[in-house]
């Protein structure tokens, strides 16, 4: 490959970083993420779960907050983000990552309020 090591300026001094270290570098970051969530998942920690936060448990919003990172880590590092201008950066990046926090809080809310109406009876209005 004619691109075997990336030149980075770290505090002032001159790095070289082979793909090799940036790959494993990857590797651990997603599985140390993952492991969380996993974990997170088994464990079900009662204060998370019995608690809420703007209509969903706080489980669920740091279940959708790793699953972000990961995924703003992936485009960062496998779509090579992080050596392009940061206009572009942003018009990538942020466009999905608020488009895919708005879908998750609408449908989060929307199950929680059909849930409750399934739970609790039928819900009458008084007009």
């Amino acid at each position: 490959m004619a691109h075997d090591h990336k030149l980075e300026i770290f505090r002032g001094l001159l790095k070289f970083k082979s793909n090799t270290q940036k790959i494993w570098g990857v590797l651990i970051f997603l599985t140390f993420v993952t492991i969380i969530e996993v974990a997170l998942g088994i464990i079900k920690p009662e204060s998370l779960t019995h608690s809420s936060f703007l209509g969903m448990k706080i489980l669920n919003w740091i279940f959708i907050i790793l699953t972000l990172v990961k995924a703003y880590y992936i485009s960062w590092d496998f779509m090579h983000l992080r050596d392009e201008k940061t206009s572009l950066r942003r018009a990538i990046v942020w466009t999905p990552v608020f488009l895919v926090a708005y879908l998750a809080f609408i449908t989060l809310v929307e199950a929680d309020y059909i849930y409750g109406v399934f739970k609790n009876g039928f819900v009458t209005w008084n007009f």
